[in-house]
């Protein structure tokens, strides 16, 4: 009795309930800031045990969001009752008792990480031997001609790399010696089919202002981009964003060919480039390839749309062009170029923060773009075959793994003439650029 009455108090503001969550906020969006800028300094310190703790610092704090972004989805599904949350399809069921052999967990943490019940996990090992359509634990069935390890080839290529489409699934492959149709590997990914976009959504642009790329060098197109370091740019407090400069993000300046779609230079900045320092960069991209674009075309920003860079473009006999304000679909060939890029890098686990680092993996990125990515504006071909002028690969012989296919019946387009024997078993062997699944490699081989 005696210690309630002399329990203190802590007098508080009178606005606390109201201003404490926005401070809440605003105090983590200042120690963000503080974090870039230190992991910064050691990024480019000069002893290697300071740049590998601030590597590890900067991977524990991210294993610690993904963590909470994990627990906070769970707790959102937790709210249901077990019988009414929704049902795994077979496959994924699969997939969670290789996870659990994988991670040698027992019943009750298998079903503790997938919100589930230790006897549903039970009842999926004592049926996991059923065969047929109502199999309560299966992998995915064929739907086509082609033999079970086509559909697992498939299946894995897509795993191994989930950015990769039904058509450049079907581009790679192809490359590589076997053709299959876009809806044939759509059926084999379980995939619902993207709508096309309608003709009344496209861009109309006045064919006139437009220069039409007819041969390599021919027309060369430039933009720049920001790579967040972190997953975002936004913050708290006033301005509501982050610098747009080193540590925060990174500025991507990248030119392509428009006809070849090939990268013809990438180069890396700390802060948003100036029209000299663009200029500088287009000229070492001339000097590499020993040519001069006829047509040179860009955004209205403030680095292209500037006395300086006209004088310049007349002086190397460019003539630039500049894409319409406020329409993407202007340079939308650059865009789509940049997107790709962006979705490479996202990949990564973490954006690096050394200059070298982040540099070496722009040109490995953009090295496998101009080699090993092939373009379905270019009919299934890489920018170096047609900027080289080199026989497609998907233009070789191919494998024909059905053995009752005939020799003389049209395949999955490009149509190529069959190597060998119809019948023939193969191996999927994919290699990566610098163990990045996000660059793949792939081959086909006769199996033993």
């Amino acid at each position: 009795m005696h210690s309630n009455q002399c329990a203190c108090t802590i007098p508080v503001p009178r606005s606390w309930p109201k201003r404490v969550k926005s401070a809440v906020l605003h105090l983590i969006s200042l120690a963000q800031f503080i974090l870039a800028h230190a992991r910064g300094w050691t990024a480019n310190c000069v002893n290697p045990r300071v740049r590998q703790q601030g590597e590890l610092d900067r991977a524990t704090q991210e294993i610690a969001l993904l963590r909470e972004e994990i627990r906070i989805k769970d707790a959102r599904m937790t709210q249901l009752p077990p019988h009414r949350r929704p049902y795994y399809p077979p496959t994924e069921r699969m997939a969670i008792l290789q996870l659990r052999a994988a991670r040698c967990w027992s019943l009750e943490q298998t079903a503790r990480v997938f919100l589930l019940t230790g006897a549903t996990i039970a009842s999926w090992l004592k049926r996991i031997d059923e065969k047929g359509a109502d199999a309560l634990v299966k992998v995915g069935e064929p739907v086509n001609r082609f033999p079970d390890f086509v559909r697992y080839g498939v299946q894995q290529l897509k795993l191994f790399c989930p950015m990769l489409g039904k058509m450049k699934i079907a581009q790679i492959l192809a490359r590589a010696g076997l053709h299959l149709g876009v809806t044939t590997i759509g059926r084999m990914l379980k995939e619902e089919q993207a709508n096309p976009r309608t003709p009344a959504q496209q861009v109309k642009v006045k064919k006139s202002r437009v220069p039409t790329s007819k041969y390599p060098n021919h027309v060369w197109e430039v933009d720049l981009t920001t790579v967040p370091v972190g997953t975002g740019l936004w913050t708290a407090w006033l301005p509501f964003s982050l610098p747009a400069c080193w540590p925060f993000c990174w500025w991507v300046a990248v030119v392509m060919d428009h006809d070849s779609r090939r990268i013809m230079g990438i180069v890396l900045f700390s802060r948003q480039p100036t029209s000299e320092a663009v200029r500088a960069f287009i000229s070492r991209a001339r000097y590499r390839v020993r040519a001069t674009p006829r047509h040179l075309i860009s955004d209205k920003g403030p680095q292209f749309w500037c006395d300086g860079f006209k004088k310049w473009c007349r002086k190397k006999g460019i003539k630039p062009r500049f894409g319409a304000v406020g329409r993407h679909g202007s340079i939308a060939v650059t865009e789509r170029l940049i997107l790709t890029l962006k979705q490479g890098i996202v990949r990564l686990l973490l954006v690096p923060l050394r200059r070298e680092r982040f540099g070496l993996e722009l040109d490995r990125l953009a090295a496998w773009y101009n080699e090993h990515r092939p373009h379905m504006s270019l009919g299934g071909r890489t920018p170096d075959e047609v900027y080289h002028c080199q026989r497609p690969a998907n233009c070789l012989p191919r494998f024909e793994p059905r053995p009752g296919w005939p020799r003389c019946s049209a395949c999955a387009k490009p149509v190529t003439l069959v190597k060998g024997k119809p019948g023939v078993r193969l191996k999927l062997e994919i290699a990566c650029v610098a163990d990045h699944r996000n660059l793949p490699i792939v081959t086909l081989k006769r199996a033993a």
